[in-house]
């Protein structure tokens, strides 16, 4: 079986990896061409140009690489009906797989197509699912509440779970570790900060968690702070440290090995008792270490004002939606004011046990306990080609 596989994002290597593993496992022949990180190198494929020429967000950044990423687009094309593939794997970032998706079928009308992630259609521009229902035969979701969505638009959808329910969690002795690495007592309230991985939501989240901490440590004066960040970013988080109370503990991965600098995130999530997150992902990974939170995201005008009048739902926080709850506190757009942030923060710190039931709930719906997201995908992708014959 020969597979055309594109992803354009780390999160999208890290899917694509283990969707490969999982079809080498079921289909011992089938081969890979395309495009991906380290992760799907690393499962047996060469990647046609590195994917950090795709990993662009935003208008600023994606208008002065428009024809560069149009030129990728077209030598991805050529070179996948080249390879011949039985099936075409698109993986997140519909901008750019969408349209590539669209134009391979032009030239091979029967090829077998699927994307990995669901368009947010449920939270916003609903239109998007029948926009790609020409393109696309299969989608695999992470989030149970998808398929019906896609589903009405045409496409299967197979709900295949996601990726954090197979991550390696941090033991006890883990956080015990990190924080006698650190010298934080085991009764002293340790504050997992994470204001982003981006450069824009570091610049904007940055000083309205550091305003919210100071507010917090003025009640709360024993209490410690860490901040996750990635290599890219370490800079930038530790200039906007600079502004923070308490002498915060940067974990910054660079000079490390990938895998200790996750061990050590791994355990400063399992250590703390409390964590104030920016909107997104994040909140589902702090619900597999079962760390309480409060969640607090802002754009830029603009994009809040756009947003805001196109959103469908009424919480952002995955693990609300999941958990058909409202246990996390969120605080979104004009909200996101360290007045109102603060005192959520701190009654949490003061009463943590509030939202068990909800995460527990959220990686159940997600997947925990059965099997790998990477493997139940890979199933999929192979029914999907073996029921269109």
């Amino acid at each position: 079986m020969r597979v055309f596989i594109v992803a354009g994002e780390p999160s999208g290597d890290k899917l694509g990896a283990a969707l490969m593993a999982g079809l080498t496992a079921l289909a011992p022949n089938v081969s890979f061409h395309g495009i991906g990180g380290e992760q799907m190198q690393a499962q047996g494929m060469e990647s046609l140009f590195p994917i950090s020429e795709l990993s662009l967000m935003g208008i600023v950044e994606i208008l002065p690489k428009y024809l560069h990423i149009r030129r990728r687009l077209f030598q991805t094309v050529t070179e996948a009906v080249d390879f011949a593939p039985d099936v075409l794997i698109t993986i997140d970032l519909p901008a750019f797989n969408i349209r590539l998706a669209k134009e391979i079928r032009k030239r091979v009308p029967g090829l077998r197509t699927v994307h990995y992630v669901a368009p947010t259609v449920w939270a916003w521009r609903p239109g998007r699912a029948e926009k790609m229902a020409p393109s696309i035969d299969q989608v695999l979701a992470l989030l149970p509440f998808e398929p019906p969505y896609m589903e009405k638009a045409g496409m299967r959808c197979d709900f295949v779970g996601h990726p954090v329910v197979a991550e390696t969690q941090a033991t006890a002795e883990d956080a015990t570790r990190f924080r006698e690495t650190f010298a934080i007592a085991p009764d002293v309230p340790l504050v997992l900060a994470l204001p982003g991985s981006r450069g824009g939501e570091i610049k904007r989240l940055a000083p309205v968690f550091g305003e919210t901490l100071e507010v917090v440590l003025a009640e709360c004066p024993e209490a410690r702070v860490v901040v996750p960040t990635v290599s890219a970013k370490a800079d930038a988080m530790q200039a906007a440290l600079r502004d923070w109370p308490g002498q915060p503990i940067l974990l910054d991965p660079r000079g490390r090995s990938p895998e200790a600098a996750a061990a050590e995130k791994r355990a400063a999530f399992a250590a703390a008792d409390v964590a104030l997150a920016a909107s997104g992902t994040v909140s589902l990974e702090l619900a597999a270490a079962n760390t309480p939170m409060v969640i607090a995201y802002d754009a830029n005008w603009l994009t809040r004002e756009i947003v805001s009048r196109m959103m469908l739902v009424e919480t952002f926080t995955l693990v609300n939606l999941v958990s058909e709850t409202r246990a996390v506190p969120e605080f979104i757009g004009e909200a996101c004011r360290p007045d109102r942030i603060a005192p959520a923060l701190l009654e949490l710190i003061r009463s943590p046990e509030g939202q068990e039931d909800a995460m527990r709930l959220t990686m159940e719906r997600l997947g925990r306990g059965t099997e790998a997201p990477g493997l139940r995908a890979a199933r999929a992708v192979l029914d999907g080609l073996h029921r269109s014959g």
